[in-house]
């Protein structure tokens, strides 16, 4: 990591410390990623076996698993493993069921009642990466919301083979049905439908290139999303009394996640920095994901400025996918912070808690997106419509209001739904 003193920069030096990687973006990429789609839409089932045994070296043994399925694989993990899971399932029942939407129903005038409702979202597609582990948070972060909210079908994609603790939490979450196909084939699939995976109105969930690629492609056909994804991020705000030993932990625990993730930190002084920078060098050492985190290090930076208020300006204009605050009085500084996907304040909230079991969801906005889109909560899986209805009273002391209005735009057929029914109401 490289220190950079914030106040020695001109404005585009400081714009260039606050910028991401550069995300990969290539013909080559939305070529393959549009075949694969067409591919599946066209052959269904064949497609997701032939695709599979080519990314995946393998065809599943079936195309999907249901509920009875995975209870039984999910039954063989660890009791430990399994109290985990529960726990933190229980933790975010509690927060996510917290944000059950109130129906609002307002007279805007006498006689014109209008209303503001949620229903679930029927058809969910959750997805969740393979990889060197497996990742369980996932399919918790996804699957609970979606059951809370009430969406009838819930259904999962990931690639095989599928891990047991895949399994226990899918089934504990209350997925309807798994899938182990995945990459852009699994987004294809719930997308489209084929005749074994059903098809979806929205998917959600995080993956690589080909599936953030193919979640792209398939929302402008129809089949909305959650958010794209970029790589992970957080941004540490600290005083010079916070622990460097927990600084630089919470740096790393971002660091490992990918080659492609952003560790920032804006403290006060460049001696708490060096100090950071040793503890950071130490405790690499013993992380087995240790030359991920050095390489995402590599694109990462402290920046040293003048006061808290000043670090609460850095961090607006960087917009942090994960905020950490760990200074004397971290609340105190809450009312200034804005564009960031979730805060943690104070040196007992890493943002690993956040991501396992506080009971706060972990898909993020990231890249900056933070500015103007939200964490995934329960509203996410749920669709707002509006209600209007109006007495006849109610219609007639709003009646000119509306064909004014109307006439002014032209719209005659507009005008006339209203004085038809005006004249109908005077010949009763």
């Amino acid at each position: 990591m490289q220190t950079f003193v914030w106040n020695t920069q001109d404005p585009a030096q400081q714009r260039a410390l606050l910028a991401r990687a550069e995300q990969v973006q290539s013909q080559d990429l939305s070529k393959a990623v549009s075949e694969i789609l067409s591919q599946v839409k066209r052959q269904g089932d064949q497609a997701l076996i032939e695709l599979s045994q080519r990314f995946d070296g393998r065809a599943p043994e079936s195309l999907v698993m249901n509920s009875d399925q995975l209870a039984e694989q999910g039954a063989r993990i660890a009791l430990e493993l399994k109290q985990a899971i529960d726990a933190a399932i229980d933790n975010l029942e509690q927060f996510h069921r917290a944000q059950a939407f109130t129906t609002v129903k307002v007279e805007t005038q006498p006689g014109v009642f209008c209303e503001l409702r949620s229903e679930a979202i029927e058809r969910v597609g959750l997805y969740v990466p393979g990889g060197s582990a497996p990742l369980v948070s996932s399919v918790l972060m996804q699957a609970l919301p979606a059951r809370i909210a009430g969406c009838s079908v819930r259904v999962m994609a990931t690639p095989p083979p599928v891990n047991d603790a895949i399994c226990y939490a899918a089934w504990r979450c209350g997925v309807t049905a798994l899938y182990p196909i995945g990459g852009a084939q699994g987004v294809a699939a719930m997308a489209y439908g084929t005749d074994t995976v059903a098809k979806v109105d929205k998917i959600f969930g995080p993956g690589n290139r080909f599936v953030t690629e193919a979640k792209t492609q398939v929302s402008q056909q129809g089949c909305a999303i959650d958010m794209p994804a970029g790589p992970s991020e957080v941004l540490v705000i600290a005083d010079d009394d916070a622990s460097p030993a927990f600084v630089a932990a919470d740096l790393l625990s971002q660091a490992e996640h990918g080659e492609d993730s952003q560790a920032m930190l804006v403290c006060l002084s460049q001696g708490f920095a060096d100090t950071v920078l040793t503890e950071v060098e130490s405790q690499l050492a013993a992380l087995t994901r240790s030359e991920t985190a050095r390489t995402a290090l590599s694109q990462s930076r402290i920046l040293i400025c003048e006061n808290l208020d000043e670090a609460c300006e850095i961090s607006n204009a960087y917009g942090p996918e994960h905020l950490i605050v760990n200074t004397g009085n971290p609340r105190s500084l809450l009312p200034k912070l804005r564009a960031a996907g979730s805060i943690f304040l104070g040196p007992w909230s890493p943002e690993s808690v956040g991501d396992y079991a506080s009971g706060t969801n972990h898909v993020l906005p990231t890249y900056g997106a933070a500015r103007s889109a939200s964490s995934l909560s329960l509203a996410d899986f749920c669709r707002r419509y509006t209600v209007q209805e109006l007495t006849p009273k109610g219609l007639d002391n709003l009646a000119q209001i509306v064909m004014t209005l109307a006439e002014a735009e032209g719209l005659d057929a507009h005008r006339n739904a209203v004085a038809i029914r005006l004249q109908a109401g005077n010949a009763v």
